[in-house]
């Protein structure tokens, strides 16, 4: 719609050329409120209600493969999810078996854990792409928990136990938990994983019933970035004492990473040369042919597993070698084949690792989540978030009754997955297929397999967080918000605690938000030449104001936390604070009222006593009259376009702003105001009762432009305190 400038509204009655026309908009009506009783009945009846239709939906639902596969395309995506499974698997049994010692547990746990999930996953997830397994940063936070209730419990530390298969047998319950059961360090070392797992799992399953899957949408890609590179940092840190062959437990509590680079520099002089040394020679074989894999990952149909080979290599070296024997070289142990019969969680230690199983449940639930929806955007279909949750829960509580640990989808193997041709979640009962053949039948050929080998293959995948180090200065040149959210999670995350890095990342991002709400400034707006746009007059170079009538705008909402802010903003940009005039005004009477004798020419003389009171340049304010100035404000309009919402406080804000300006002769209109706004200015009392203030209605009126607010102060003839101008 279009205006005429010289034209004024003619809702108001006020006199004025009349070929401005004011866009007019009728409100639709809203529905009336319902009783709550109707409300909660109707809701009972909805989710309540039991059809043979809404529970074949829930059913194909909570089970997506029912949904998906009587559609799989045989012909078309059998050969691509055959390749991805098979390479993925193959990926899979190296990197289980290394995890199992981030998460201080026996390499057929990983592989347990490994086949479960993508099993359960394959029926119960939405997406198509991601690989559901071991991630580096849940079995670290798994292991902290571990090793923390081995020491409270009495068991020997590392440093006494050297391979993972002691069959020294102690009673646990020598320390805050009591687990009188004959157990040995490996026992129950799975029976804390396989608690925390299920614990977390719970988490996880409630959070998906209460339909909470939009909480991941709180945690910024800056701070899951953040953290994944500080727990990064904590893994490569935690690898050390497993590359020099060192008997060292892991250190607990805050600070890990700096007790346990304490703890490797003052026992160098105990390093195992032969660990040195395999840890070396296998370091200068996968790095760089990672590197190669990476660099023709578009020329490799499959990347080459090399991790594979040198874990066979490395396991036929050793076991000719006699490594463990000779040299005192730390082996993964006996693997066995099967399966160990189900086991149920320590009830008793659940209230003891509830807290830590939260933050694995968030960080597990957090990575699927984005990992899912990633690869649905990239490859066009949708996934949903509570049934991810669920999906996760259940692939964490199951399997805890098999030996087994947390998991999550791993962007590592989800990529590989993605580049081999996967097409559905098949590829992962391919997965679980080959695992299912290590576990039967190669597993035990891996017993002189050396603890070293495993390190480097954990820090050899820690390659792409720690190079997020190289793209700070490009993150600091895009924004300097999340790059200060990114490194302060970092760093809480790698110098103090794995789990209080999320939580800071999380108050950090939280206070970054509300920060910017406290941050913004009233903009005075100019119109552009021959148009009704109005931007910022510090912005923009020829925009045009009108006499007497200032535009201000507001780019953020007004709550309890920010209204001072808005008010004082609003003061300076005005260049008239309300208060302080009236108290200037006060002291002129006061002085006055000593004066007994009337003095001529009076508005000349007020401004000269109020300059010598204030003494200042603020004593010269826009209220006062100056002979240099052609007219003097009258009116102030608000662009409220900006502005999102208004609680209690920011609507009393504006009652303020237009009270206080109102006893100075401004007036102040709203213009642009979205229907939230409106509504919250209409409940909390803004616009006054047409009877109390004689205003003829003019308070209520609502302008959805800029120009029809100006031309409807410029209609108007308010007398402004003393004024007198010919404006």
């Amino acid at each position: 719609m279009t205006h005429d400038d010289d034209c004024t509204t003619g809702e108001d009655g006020a006199e004025g050329d009349q070929q401005h026309h004011p866009l007019i908009l009728e409100r639709v009506e809203k529905d009336t409120e319902k009783n709550w009783k109707t409300v909660v009945s109707n809701r009972l009846k909805k989710h309540c209600s039991c059809t043979s239709k809404k529970a074949k939906s829930k059913i194909l639902g909570f089970v997506p493969i029912l949904k998906w596969l009587p559609q799989y395309q045989l012909r078309d995506w059998l050969l691509g999810d055959v390749m991805s499974g098979v390479i993925v698997g193959i990926l899979l049994v190296p990197q289980s078996i290394a995890y199992s010692l981030l998460a201080s547990q026996d390499p057929v746990y990983g592989l347990y854990t490994s086949f479960f999930a993508s099993i359960i996953y394959a029926l119960l997830g939405t997406s198509r792409h991601i690989s559901v397994g071991i991630f580096a940063v849940l079995c670290l936070l798994v292991g902290q928990v571990v090793d923390r209730e081995l020491a409270l419990a009495g068991y020997l530390t590392e440093s006494s136990s050297i391979s993972g298969n002691d069959s020294t047998v102690l009673l646990a319950g020598q320390g805050n938990n009591s687990y009188a059961v004959d157990c040995d360090r490996s026992c129950y070392a799975i029976t804390v994983g396989a608690t925390v797992t299920f614990t977390a799992g719970v988490y996880q399953v409630l959070m998906g019933f209460l339909q909470v899957g939009f909480v991941s949408v709180y945690l910024s890609d800056s701070l899951l970035s953040g953290f994944a590179t500080g727990a990064s940092l904590t893994i490569l840190t935690s690898q050390f004492k497993y590359l020099l062959g060192l008997k060292i437990p892991r250190p607990q509590g805050w600070f890990t990473l700096f007790k346990t680079w304490y703890s490797v520099f003052t026992n160098l002089g105990n390093t195992n040369i032969c660990d040195l040394v395999t840890s070396l020679v296998c370091l200068v074989v996968l790095i760089p042919t990672k590197e190669l894999n990476d660099r023709f990952k578009s020329k490799l149909k499959a990347p080459i597993p090399f991790e594979l080979f040198v874990v066979i290599i490395a396991t036929l070296a050793s076991h000719f070698g006699r490594f463990n024997t000779e040299y005192g070289s730390g082996v993964a142990g006996d693997i066995p084949t099967g399966f160990l019969p189900p086991q149920m969680p320590l009830w008793s230690l659940i209230p003891s690792v509830a807290v830590d199983a939260f933050s694995v449940a968030i960080v597990g639930f957090v990575i699927t989540v984005s990992l899912s929806e990633m690869f649905a955007k990239k490859h066009g279909y949708k996934v949903d978030a509570n049934q991810e949750m669920y999906a996760i829960g259940i692939c964490n509580i199951l399997p805890s009754f098999f030996h087994c640990f947390t998991t999550s989808a791993a962007l590592t193997k989800t990529l590989v997955k993605e580049s081999t041709g996967c097409q559905t979640q098949i590829s992962g009962l391919i997965s679980a297929l080959v695992l299912l053949l290590v576990l039967l039948v190669i597993a035990p050929i891996f017993y002189s397999l050396q603890k070293c080998v495993l390190a480097v293959i954990i820090v050899v995948n820690l390659r792409g967080a720690l190079q997020k180090f190289t793209d700070v200065p490009r993150m600091w040149r895009a924004n300097h918000v999340d790059t200060s959210i990114w490194l302060i999670t970092m760093a809480t995350s790698a110098l103090v605690n794995t789990e209080l890095g999320l939580l800071v990342g999380v108050i950090v991002s939280a206070f970054c938000v509300l920060g910017r709400t406290q941050q913004a400034q009233v903009l005075e707006l100019g119109r552009a030449p021959n148009t009704e746009h109005y931007e910022d007059l510090s912005a923009y170079r020829g925009l045009q104001t009108h006499p007497g009538v200032a535009v201000f705008r507001y780019e953020a909402p007004i709550y309890y936390a920010n209204q001072s802010l808005f008010k004082k903003s609003l003061y300076k940009s005005v260049g008239l604070d309300p208060l302080k005039e009236k108290t200037r005004r006060m002291k002129f009477k006061r002085k006055q009222s000593k004066q007994p004798k009337e003095v001529p020419n009076m508005k000349s003389k007020e401004n000269e006593v109020a300059g010598k009171e204030d003494g200042g340049p603020d004593a010269t304010v826009t209220l006062m009259l100056d002979e240099k100035s052609a007219c003097r404000l009258h009116s102030l309009v608000m662009d409220c376009s900006a502005i999102l919402f208004l609680d209690t406080a920011g609507v009393n804000a504006m009652k303020e702003v237009r009270k206080d300006y109102a006893e100075l002769g401004v007036k102040v209109v709203l213009a642009q105001c979205n229907t939230s706004v409106l509504d919250a200015l209409e409940r909390g009392g803004y616009y006054p009762d047409k009877k109390k203030e004689g205003d003829g209605g003019e308070s209520k009126m609502v302008f959805f432009t800029i120009e029809d607010a100006i031309h409807y102060v410029q209609s108007l003839s308010v007398p402004n305190g003393n004024y007198d101008s010919k404006c």
